[in-house]
Parts: structure tokens; sequence; C-alpha cells
């Protein structure tokens, strides 16, 4: 039982001193390889590939900021409400349930968020819409209900700002817009 310790002791610190020795030697090579490598494949200038895009995000301070002035508003004013930021995707950035906020305003105002951003348009006016178009309204998500508000930045939406909670559409939207009015300051 010994001896058949020692051998496995023994095999298992082969395979390690060589796979450790291996490893240096990879590593070895590919350092002197890299620099190499990067030189070779480095463009001289910035290249266009049509394959990609950039594109602009809202941080999570402009995010937090922007919800925190939507819901200041709405407080000078008595109202009690949520207000939510998503990004150009939909994916929420941040919400904020105000005091007294009743439930139904969280899901709200995510929803009309991402309305607003989905469609690069106050929510406001794609409520008008539906007199044209009634299916758009069972699309996932979405809330075509006044108070949400795209985020623009070069014409193109960044992310939408959306409010629920106020007795009326037209409130949750004035306190939206000052979210997205504090982001130009």
């Amino acid at each position: 039982m010994q001896t058949r310790t020692r051998v496995l002791t023994g095999t298992a610190l082969a395979l390690a001193l060589g796979a450790g020795t291996f490893g240096a030697v990879s590593a070895s090579a590919s350092a002197s390889t890299a620099p190499t490598a990067r030189a070779e494949s480095a463009p001289a200038a910035p290249a266009k590939d049509k394959n990609f895009t950039t594109s602009t995000h809202l941080t999570i301070d402009a995010a937090s900021r922007a919800a925190r002035a939507a819901l200041d508003a709405a407080g000078k004013e008595g109202q009690k409400v949520t207000v939510a930021v998503v990004d150009r995707n939909g994916n929420t950035l941040v919400t904020l349930r105000g005091d007294g906020a009743g439930p139904q305003s969280y899901e709200s105002a995510e929803r009309k968020a991402f309305t607003a951003v989905s469609w690069n348009a106050p929510t406001s006016v794609l409520a008008g819409r539906l007199a044209q178009a009634p299916n758009l309204k069972d699309i996932p998500g979405t809330l075509f209900l006044a108070g949400g508000v795209p985020v623009q930045a070069s014409g193109a939406p960044v992310a939408g700002i959306g409010v629920a909670g106020a007795p009326s559409g037209d409130l949750d939207e004035k306190f939206a817009k000052a979210g997205a009015d504090s982001l130009a300051k």
C-alpha cells in the first residue's frame, strides 16, 4: 500500500512539474511573439468597419439625476409618482418610487419609459396613433398612455423616462419632461 502511494504521488508530481514547464515555455513563446503579432495587426488609422456601430448610452449618474429631477417636480406639485429611466434597449437603469405612490405606478412608469424610447416619441403622441393602429397596444412591455418621454443624443433615442401615478397623463408627462430637461443643464 505504501509503495502504491509513493508511485501515485511521484506520478502526480511528475505531471505537475511537466505541466508547469510546458506552461512556462508556452507563456514565454506567447510573450515573445505577442508584440510582433499585435504590431502587425494594429491598423495605422482607425478603419470604419461596416459590421459594427457605436452607440451613446446614458450613464447611471445621469439616469439617477433625471429620475430625481422628475420626482422632485412631482413633489413640488404634491403628486405621488414613480419614475423609471430605461436605456435604449428598454433595460431599467433607475426606478424611484415616491413616498405614497400607488402600487400600479411602478410597472406603468417602466412601460411608459420603454414605449417612449422604442418609438422615440412622447407617449402622449403615441397614444393618439392607437386610433389608426389599435394593435400597437398589444406589443409586449408597452403602455400607450401619456407620461413617457424619450431622451435623445443627436436626434437618436438613448433612453426613456416614464412617470406614473399622477391623476392625469399630462401631469405624468410634464414630470418626465422635467427629468429629461435636467440632463441639458
